[in-house]
């Protein structure tokens, strides 16, 4: 019941205003964060930094503080993969057709 509730919880966050974390993924900005990118635009966007898509390439969420937990366990989740990116190595991953 309590994987549910965390669940429902979860996609309740991600439904309010979109994910930084997937919105920063899909920016592919020059120079923009990598690792934690999502977390650091959420945290950018509640102390009032001006510019979120200059330097990430992204808006921040409507509801940032709400987004913040959720977007900071999918840079977790992602992390092997964004610090591969940073570091400029090639996993071999692919996607789409």
């Amino acid at each position: 019941m309590r994987m549910v509730r965390a669940a429902s919880a979860l996609v309740l966050v991600l439904a309010l205003g979109g994910c930084a974390t997937v919105r920063t993924l899909d920016a592919a900005k020059p120079g923009a964060p990598i690792v934690y990118s999502g977390t650091r635009l959420d945290w950018y966007s509640l102390n009032g930094g001006c510019c979120p898509l200059d330097r990430f390439g992204a808006e921040p969420p409507k509801y940032a503080a709400l987004d913040l937990p959720a977007s900071a366990l999918l840079d977790t989740l992602l992390l092997p993969f964004s610090l591969a990116a940073a570091l400029g190595l090639s996993l071999g991953v692919s996607g789409g057709m």
